[in-house]
């Protein structure tokens, strides 16, 4: 059984994994081509509704790649994941199948109307289209990150005379507090990865002296609200989520930071390698009591350590959760960094023409993909051995009639599709972005007064 376990996670891990490159790159892009389109309607430019039909395709292919990978997840509830369905299907059907048939169905009716239907719709229906997208994107997100929320941090149910899991109070699963700030953590999360992306692009436009316009126009969106979303990344959304974890899931904290045994004034480690064995963290680069500070506000704050845990409430994955937290945590320092330092060249004026920094944008836009993923990474590891955190082990959430090797079967099938998913992907984007906003050398005269501007 124990073996069916890690193959049942690991094919969950693979499919969520690859299905998450591109959704949140759609939530980003959501936001983005509303700030489009804003531009657009304010201005009366059309070069700033030729961007937005630029990156509308680019959407469209993560959309729909989104949809295919999606589809699988939702059916391993049912095939392996079979015993945690029937006993919490009552709560987090809900919320899946609001996901579904509310925000998707509106997300993707309005796309269609976004891409295809400009024309017929006029300046403002436009506009409202893909006000629509953004907010049909969003809501889905929402939906989703409150089920994995209440796994987190269950609120709002009672176990019925069955023993199932029940859903006594609709509000209490929707405003779940642990829901509301995962939920504002992860969306800034897709921001980002839509703002380094369209900054990365927009680069290499500059770069390579193609589409100089739109190169100023994805630069400098891209910058501008990426260096907003950075920032609140850390401050208030990370700092809450880590409050969240230190009051709820305490095992959950000191792995994460690799601290074994209880202190006051607990240091934060910046660098180190846990050994589990020997319960300690090697050769450790630490900040004095910074850890006791930011989890309570108090220099000198005890912070229990796994030590005081029995070791069947630890995570099973210590040194991969630690790791996946650090290069969360490192790269989010990272974007911010990179963030302040383009506004700051973009306030003087010189952000496009320094070589430098467009080389450091365009270089950065694989990093949020590996930054959201680490933060999953870290969600999900955490919360082990849990799948509902406090009712419901792992082990018993599996399928108890689905073998490992049925499970290696349909995991190495996922793995050879995806592969081909992914290399289609690569060369619908490459095309997309080689073929640009507009034919090579094209310049209308609203693009000329756009590169005056700048």
């Amino acid at each position: 059984m124990g073996q069916a376990v890690d193959v049942h996670r690991l094919q969950f891990a693979l499919t969520i994994t690859f299905h998450y490159i591109f959704p949140q790159l759609t939530m980003g892009l959501a936001l983005l081509l509303v700030y489009l389109k804003t531009k657009a309607l304010r201005t009366g430019d059309e070069h700033y509704n030729r961007a937005a039909r630029f990156w509308a395709r680019i959407f469209g292919i993560n959309f729909a790649l989104g949809v295919v990978t999606g589809i699988p997840m939702e059916f391993q509830f049912g095939t392996n994941w079979a015993a945690f369905s029937k006993a919490a299907g009552g709560v987090i059907g809900q919320t899946l199948a609001m996901e579904g048939v509310f925000s998707f169905f509106l997300e993707s009716s309005f796309l269609g109307l976004f891409l295809f239907g400009e024309k017929r719709l006029g300046r403002i229906g436009h506009w409202v289209a893909a006000f629509l997208v953004f907010l049909g994107s969003w809501l889905s997100g929402y939906f989703i990150v409150t089920t994995d929320a209440w796994m987190q941090h269950p609120t709002g149910y009672r176990i019925g005379s069955n023993g199932a899991i029940e859903l006594s109070s609709f509000l209490d699963l929707l405003l779940n507090k642990w829901a509301l700030w995962q939920y504002a953590h992860t969306m800034l999360g897709a921001v980002q990865t839509g703002c380094f992306v369209m900054a990365g692009v927009g680069a290499f436009y500059l770069l390579t002296k193609r589409h100089d316009s739109y190169g100023h126009t994805f630069v400098r969106a891209g910058v501008l609200v990426g260096v907003v979303a950075a920032i609140l990344q850390l401050v208030p959304t990370g700092d809450m989520q880590g409050k969240l974890v230190a009051y709820n899931q305490q095992p959950t904290l000191a792995a994460m930071e690799g601290l074994f045994e209880s202190q006051e004034g607990a240091p934060l480690a910046i660098l180190g390698q846990p050994d589990v064995e020997k319960r300690k963290l090697d050769n450790p680069l630490e900040v004095p009591n910074m850890l006791s500070f930011l989890t309570y506000r108090q220099w000198r704050a005890n912070i229990k350590g796994l030590a005081d845990f029995p070791q069947t409430e630890w995570p099973d994955q210590i040194p991969l959760l630690y790791y996946s937290y650090h290069v969360m945590v490192g790269l989010g320092t990272i974007f911010i960094a990179v963030m302040v330092l383009a506004a700051l060249l973009h306030w003087r004026g010189r952000l496009y023409d320094s070589r430098w920094m467009l080389w450091m944008l365009m270089m950065c836009v694989p990093l949020p993909y590996i930054a959201n993923t680490a933060g999953w990474m870290t969600a999900e590891l955490g919360r082990q051995p849990w799948l509902i955190y406090g009712l419901m082990r792992t082990a018993s959430g599996i399928s108890p009639r689905v073998a490992a090797g049925n499970a290696w079967f349909t995991l190495i099938g996922f793995m050879g599709m995806y592969t081909v998913l992914g290399i289609l992907w690569l060369f619908l984007i490459y095309r997309e972005i080689e073929l640009g906003p507009e034919p090579s050398g094209h310049l209308q005269k609203d693009d000329a007064a756009v590169l005056a501007a700048d």
